[in-house]
């Protein structure tokens, strides 16, 4: 007999709540009360946390005054949190691409992406910009990094005499020292490579959105020595478990972390040395929550 999600939701609702009228032994078991209205997929996670958890719970997602969380959870500031996990990597990048250095970058993006690439068109707007187009980008690449004027120099000292051997490798322009790639998972782990084989001497950088819907730490092998602002730790430990999507790691670990937040405020365990599985994040009373995330240089020869 198959029972619903929503049956299901309800009775683990009930025994949850239940909880809360179990006595705590003095002053250690921990509080916690939550009233989340968000998407069945987001409940799932909660509760699959908070039934590996020892805390004293009262938890409803049916109250007319519950906090709303957001379905996107990337995207998303989670209460405390002065920005969202994407927001505060694109921060990271920014300062890191434009703000600390001199030009020379090359910020490569699809259709989906347009309105971010504009958005960074208006305050950085002496950067190269590059929209791949699915149908033509191997082309689009060759010429921005001119590539074509180096193959058309060697077939014409070719042509003059058929009988010598050469060898040739093509080189890219050197005006261009940084490569921002903004972009998803399917056309990243194509033209992320393409433009490794032309341009090796260039530094790579993107936002963990790169690597979401890779189903394997392996594979992001595609993405080796590239930047991007994440956590080495959270890295290692989904590399350690059999996962459908590198993405649902992740939001297991962002509603891990808006569950940490809650239990420290509602608590008052502001004086206790707590990690957020996100990133190194300092939780100060009445202060939003921003990462410290650090430039991981991504390497799958450990994993």
């Amino acid at each position: 007999m198959k029972f619903s999600l929503t049956l299901i939701l309800f009775s683990l609702i009930f025994f949850i709540a239940s909880c809360a009228t179990v006595p705590a032994e003095k002053n250690y078991q921990l509080k916690l009360n939550l009233n989340p209205s968000t998407s069945t997929q987001n409940k799932e996670i909660i509760l699959e946390t908070l039934l590996k958890s020892n805390l004293q719970l009262s938890l409803s997602f049916e109250d007319g005054n519950s906090y709303l969380l957001q379905d996107d959870l990337f995207n998303s500031n989670l209460r405390y949190f002065c920005n969202s996990f994407l927001d505060d990597q694109r921060d990271i990048l920014e300062l890191a691409l434009f703000k600390r250095s001199s030009n020379n970058t090359l910020i490569v993006y699809t259709e989906e992406f347009e309105e971010s690439a504009s958005i960074l068109k208006k305050k950085y707007p002496n950067e190269l910009y590059l929209k791949i187009n699915k149908d033509t980008y191997e082309k689009d690449i060759i010429e921005i990094l001119n590539i074509d004027l180096g193959n058309e120099l060697f077939s014409e000292i070719k042509n003059l005499d058929k009988n010598i051997e050469l060898k040739h490798s093509p080189r890219s322009r050197k005006d261009i020292l940084k490569i921002y790639f903004i972009s998803n998972y399917d056309i990243g782990k194509t033209i992320v490579p393409l433009f490794r084989s032309y341009s090796s001497d260039m530094d790579f950088y993107a936002t963990s959105m790169i690597f979401h819907d890779a189903n394997s730490i392996k594979k992001l092998i595609d993405f080796e020595n590239t930047y991007i602002p994440f956590s080495e730790n959270l890295i290692k430990n989904i590399s350690k478990k059999d996962i459908t999507y590198i993405k649902k790691e992740i939001q297991k670990s962002l509603i891990s972390d808006f569950l940490t937040v809650e239990k420290i405020y509602q608590n008052n365990l502001f004086d206790q040395n707590i990690d957020l599985a996100s990133g190194n994040s300092k939780i100060k009373k009445n202060n939003c929550i921003k990462r410290d995330l650090k430039l991981w240089e991504v390497s799958t020869v450990s994993y």
